[in-house]
């Protein structure tokens, strides 16, 4: 049987037990390999006046923190998106001290991550508001059921890694947190996940999903060894994981991810 006659003979199969497109859509040697996504609005004669209200709102947000004493000039950066987002959504604590709350944790791993990609300061903020109201508004229903659909499609690609995740109780334990709400932010090699996030915004939620099972895939071996959920979980949130994706990658299908 040939190679396209066999995908042909997986996408019917698949399509009839309910996941449509799933071989299309799986491979991330096919979802990563175009060119990174370039957005701009829709008029083009605005731009520049755009960005013009855009670091002027800036400009008058920055300001407004320095005043209230929330941030100063050592502030990290980081931090300062941070405190500009909560400033305009309303939801700027009492005081800097006030405990983080998940959603502020959430918002300083994209952040730290897109500062890597963005240099300016003013784009990068503008970015990365726009990334978190996507995934707040947008995904804000769909985001909740990734992890059950990541179960089903590693059913399909390696039920026995599924069975040896189900026996050691780790499935529920897995970092959907960091995969799917920080969407790999701070997991995966810069140039990979640029891919990855033009991807959600292009409208494209589930390749978290398939960029998940495709670490797991990738670490099976490693994967298999561990006997306990805390094990697990504790390998793939280490820190050293971005580093393993780039040097022990999936071969051909993240290696359009993560050129060298």
């Amino acid at each position: 049987m040939t190679e396209d006659s066999q995908r042909n003979f997986r996408s019917v199969y698949y399509e009839k037990v309910g996941f449509r497109g799933v071989e299309e859509k799986k491979s991330l040697e096919i979802l990563l390999k175009d060119d990174r996504l370039g957005i701009l609005p829709p008029h083009h004669e605005s731009h520049a006046q755009v960005m013009v209200y855009r670091k002027d709102q800036y400009s008058d947000v920055l300001h407004a923190l320095k005043v209230i004493r929330f941030i100063s000039d050592a502030t990290p950066q980081v931090e300062v998106s941070l405190r500009m987002y909560q400033l305009e959504y309303g939801r700027l604590p009492r005081s800097p001290s006030f405990p983080r709350e998940p959603e502020d944790e959430v918002f300083l791993a994209i952040a730290k991550a897109m500062e890597e990609m963005v240099e300016d300061n003013v784009d990068c903020y503008w970015i990365i508001r726009c990334f978190v109201n996507q995934l707040n508004n947008k995904y804000r229903d769909y985001l909740p059921q990734l992890p059950k659909a990541f179960e089903q499609y590693l059913s399909l690609e390696d039920s026995r890694l599924l069975s040896h995740l189900r026996t050691c109780s780790a499935v529920s334990r897995l970092p959907y947190d960091l995969w799917f709400r920080r969407c790999f932010a701070g997991c995966l090699p810069e140039s990979s996940l640029q891919r990855v996030w033009d991807k959600v915004v292009s409208g494209s939620c589930k390749i978290l999903v398939f960029v998940a099972v495709e670490i797991l895939l990738t670490f099976k071996i490693k994967v298999m060894a561990l006997n306990s959920a805390e094990k697990i979980t504790r390998f793939l949130e280490n820190g050293n994981h971005k580093e393993n994706v780039t040097r022990e990658g999936h071969g051909k299908i993240l290696q359009e991810a993560c050129p060298d």
